[in-house]
């Protein structure tokens, strides 16, 4: 009776661990230099990420607009200390405003 108790307690963590790696998937890993003029006329918004556990570096995530052959919206990681990526953050600001 001990035996399959323990197979299923096994499994299960297995399963959880499996689970818990998958979180980091949404994390940007590194920084793009710049962007040229028609990408930056793609971008549909933005968003911080931080370096809150998930995430080991902190990161503007523009998400570009979605075409309709790809299946997944791309996204671009830019280093927020970076004068062009402050300015294309108002630059997108005033787009959306507007």
């Amino acid at each position: 009776m001990k035996f399959p108790a323990l197979f299923f307690l096994l499994i299960l963590t297995c399963m959880y661990m499996s689970l818990a790696q998958g979180s980091y998937g949404n994390c940007c890993l590194g920084y793009i230099k710049g962007m040229k003029a028609s990408a930056r006329r793609n971008i549909e918004s933005y968003k911080l990420q931080e370096t809150d556990g998930d995430c080991n570096i902190r990161a503007i995530v523009f998400r570009m607009k979605r075409k309709p052959s790809h299946k997944t919206q791309r996204t671009r990681c830019a280093n927020p200390n970076d004068l062009w990526v402050r300015d294309l953050i108002l630059e997108v600001s005033n787009r959306v405003q507007n």
